[in-house]
């Protein structure tokens, strides 16, 4: 039967919305197994996600680095390319938000601060874009070398930490001098809701707007997702696909290269083991929930930012461990993939198979 054009759509939502009800189910199972109540436990769940204004506070505060971190997959994956090395990039932009200060003395205004932000944002664009050109000039598969390059990142990043910029004040967990006080990024109190919330927020919100807008608006954006459809096709048109796919890489680093450095520069104050919180791989997982859509991004990180805020109330009132919502997204993250599989099958219904039968006219 012939798809009609909202199929696709309707797929796009369908899809990831019984991936994260089956994994919610197979959670609740989990938790009845461990002889706790799964109905109480789901109900905690959202309810310290969004239940008063406090869980809005910590849920968008744990959502702004997912935004991040999910485009430095996103972006890549609309030129073609699975890159799931962002927790490397979220470290060294971490890294070189906290070391900048070692190398030149920053005005203590937004300018110092911007100047962090921006190179967080290069050391994390120049090592995913490191992934990409090993994937276009040497045939490197860029899953595996993002992954490998993450590992190494996070290796560089204990060293430095614990050996060359470590503050000798720091004695039971090495970090990095402390960013001075006008460096760091406060929160937005603009709001009640948002009263503890960083800027961080701001800066994810704004960045998944800006990739929706360079992928559907922009004629670069165009030519990457031509790019990301057929690589050969685009070759034949005369479309430069090693330069976009590399641009896609960097910009996507750059995403998560800036997250780190907001974690630092808003959270941490320093460059420590703390950020490496796995913040890279969960926004794997947004990604693939969002279908790689930059503003899909957005609902889906703020889900995922309230579950993980959700786990100490877990802890507290059911004696779960902190790290029981890790389960629920592995859960998740198996049934987005498994759903893959569903793709272009899902829909027509049999009931819309039977449509044209039931229009035809009789003989």
């Amino acid at each position: 039967m012939h798809r009609q054009p909202w199929h696709d759509a309707a797929e796009a939502l369908l899809l990831p919305l019984l991936a994260l009800i089956g994994a919610l189910l197979m959670f609740g199972l989990w938790v009845w197994l461990g002889g706790h109540d799964p109905v109480q436990a789901c109900t905690l769940l959202f309810t310290g996600a969004f239940g008063d204004a406090f869980s809005w506070q910590n849920t968008l505060q744990r959502s702004a680095p997912l935004m991040l971190t999910a485009l430095c997959v996103a972006l890549p994956a609309r030129a073609g390319l699975t890159i799931i090395g962002g927790e490397g990039a979220l470290v060294l932009g971490g890294l070189a938000c906290a070391g900048l200060p070692y190398a030149v003395h920053l005005p203590g205004n937004s300018l110092g601060t911007a100047a962090l932000l921006l190179a967080a944002a290069i050391a994390g664009g120049a090592w995913i874009a490191l992934a990409g050109a090993l994937r276009q000039y040497r045939g490197v598969n860029e899953t595996i070398s993002s992954l490998l390059l993450g590992y190494i990142a996070i290796a560089l990043f204990k060293h430095l930490v614990e050996g060359p910029m470590r503050d000798p004040a720091s004695l039971n967990k090495p970090s990095t001098l402390p960013l001075s006080e006008p460096l760091r990024i406060g929160s937005i109190g603009a709001w009640d809701l948002l009263g503890d919330v960083h800027w961080g927020l701001a800066f994810g919100l704004a960045l998944c707007l800006a990739g929706s807008v360079w992928l559907g608006r922009s004629t670069h954006g165009f030519a990457t997702r031509v790019v990301g459809g057929n690589a050969r096709a685009a070759r034949l048109v005369g479309l430069p696909a090693h330069r976009l796919i590399i641009t896609a890489c960097a910009l996507g680093g750059a995403a998560a290269g800036l997250a780190g450095g907001i974690e630092v520069a808003a959270v941490h104050t320093a460059a420590n083991a703390s950020l490496i919180a796995g913040l890279g791989y969960a926004g794997i997982l947004v990604s693939f929930v969002a279908r790689h859509n930059p503003l899909a991004v957005i609902p889906v990180a703020i889900l995922f930012g309230g579950f993980g805020a959700a786990g100490s109330l877990l802890q507290r009132r059911m004696g779960l461990p902190d790290a029981s919502v890790q389960v629920l997204l592995g859960f998740a993250f198996v049934l987005i993939l498994a759903g893959e599989a569903l793709r272009g099958r899902l829909l027509p219904f049999p009931i819309l198979a039977m449509r044209p039968l039931l229009r035809a006219k009789p003989a």
